[in-house]
């Protein structure tokens, strides 16, 4: 994370109500930035009633926001993938070689929502795809764009999928988001999780991950719920 953000964590006051965090969301509806992708032409079959996905979008701040307001996900968890235990913490991987990226463990029913559908919703939302190596304000290896397909199905589905949408010409630049292998996730430290909603008047968040939200309930409606789902209340 960018000194800029470390700042602001440190001055940031108490928790604040979900409801006051949707009246931010509002406030910047109008800015949310969405991209109509279309959905994937192959998806993962339901294998059971409970998967997991793992994907990399810049600050894990802005996409555990995202996907805790998505309908039939049942946890999302910020973190670290892509490199070892050892360097799993937050001032190591802010250097940026420890081969770790800033990373969201998602765990969805299948039967509501789709492997598929996450991924459209990643792309016409959470990130873009065209930038190598940074998401936003924040640069570095451990802000890239990257999918971390949990089996063969999904890294199938993966695959295809940015090959697919790489012949749309949505982008004005080539897609450099990659299909890495799957590693060790290490959830990020507690002050981590949940920030979005806990800290709605962050100026970081206002800026660069409200609009996020806004734009999921405006471009997928019927998988947008309003109470999100959250790490601390799930103990």
């Amino acid at each position: 994370m960018t000194p800029f953000r470390i700042r602001i964590l440190a001055a940031t006051g108490a928790a604040m109500l979900a409801g006051v965090m949707l009246t931010q969301v509002s406030a910047v509806s109008a800015a949310a930035p969405v991209v109509r992708v279309p959905a994937p032409a192959l998806d993962a079959p339901v294998a059971s009633p409970q998967e997991t996905a793992v994907l990399a979008g810049g600050c894990f701040w802005g996409v555990q926001g995202v996907y805790q307001r998505v309908k039939g996900v049942t946890s999302a968890v910020s973190g670290y993938t892509g490199g070892s235990a050892r360097t799993a913490q937050y001032e190591t991987v802010g250097g940026g070689d420890t081969g770790h990226a800033e990373a969201v463990r998602i765990t969805y029913d299948p039967r509501i929502i789709s492997y598929g559908r996450l991924l459209q919703i990643y792309f016409a939302v959470v990130a873009d795809p065209t930038e190598l190596n940074r998401q936003g304000p924040d640069t570095g290896t451990q802000y890239r764009s990257a999918i971390f397909p949990q089996n063969e199905a999904q890294r199938r589905v993966a695959t295809a999928y940015v090959a697919q949408l790489g012949k749309t010409g949505l982008w004005n630049r080539p897609i450099v988001t990659k299909v890495e292998r799957a590693q060790g996730f290490f959830p990020a430290e507690a002050y981590h999780q949940d920030y979005l909603t806990l800290h709605p008047d962050s100026p970081y968040i206002r800026i660069n991950d409200l609009p996020k939200v806004a734009a999921l309930r405006q471009a997928f409606p019927t998988f947008y719920r309003a109470t999100p789902i959250l790490v601390r209340a799930r103990g």
